[in-house]
């Protein structure tokens, strides 16, 4: 646990979630955050971020999901802390940017290697759940900006309304236990040639935006907010 005094609240890395149809821009996203970035992909699909010199990449193969848990856990912490003089815990600080390319190919390894541990199903989700959960606040309490990406499901017109049609292609509960921690979860898509990211809750889609008042952006002003506090 941490307390902070009011007037001392540190500021921390912000963390986005994006999800959308394969070929809209997911992992391109990455290109707009300064700083050097550590990228993991969990479906091998790097022909994105090919010509960037900023990016070091770690790429999971089929042979890597049976210990994938073990894998992620042990490498994000690996390329990410290191020890002090007194043996504390510290950022190494070589990266300033965190993404993980995929969560939907992610959770299904990680589902694969649950399921079955338990008799009753419901535990095997709960235990990919409380995974999920702890993945997402180990990131936000490295502090660093965070950028993940899943591919949607999309459901049809799911009301009267047509609202709630997409969502990211997760468990719920797991969607919910990972991205409890986000600021930014947007559906990203293309409409007349242009590359949109929707971020308004009251489409009925997963969305929402704690950094300011926007509901619908232009990809390529996904973090627009964060280049007007740095001026």
């Amino acid at each position: 646990m941490k307390f902070y005094k009011a007037g001392e609240i540190p500021k921390v890395g912000n963390m986005y979630f994006i999800y959308g149809d394969g070929g809209t821009g997911k992992t391109s996203l990455s290109k707009q955050f300064k700083g050097k970035k550590l990228l993991f992909s969990f479906d091998g699909s790097t022909n994105a971020i090919a010509d960037t010199q900023d990016t070091d990449v770690t790429s999971f193969e089929d042979t890597d999901a049976p210990q994938i848990q073990e894998l992620t856990n042990y490498w994000l912490d690996r390329f990410t802390y290191t020890a002090d003089e007194n043996g504390a815990k510290v950022l190494k600080g070589n990266f300033d940017v965190i993404v993980l390319d995929n969560i939907t190919a992610l959770q299904n390894w990680v589902l694969e290697n649950i399921d079955g541990a338990s008799k009753d199903g419901r535990q095997n989700y709960q235990k990919l759940q409380v995974w999920f959960r702890n993945l997402g606040m180990w990131l936000r309490a490295t502090n660093l900006t965070v950028l993940a990406t899943a591919h949607q499901v999309d459901n049809g017109a799911s009301g009267l309304d047509g609202k709630g049609r997409f969502q990211a292609d997760m468990n719920e509960k797991t969607f919910n236990a990972f991205t409890a921690p986000f600021d930014i979860v947007g559906r990203i898509y293309k409409q007349d040639g242009k590359r949109w990211i929707d971020l308004d809750t009251e489409n009925g889609n997963h969305a929402k935006n704690r950094l300011d008042e926007r509901t619908l952006i232009a990809a390529d002003k996904l973090i627009e907010q964060e280049n007007e506090e740095d001026k």
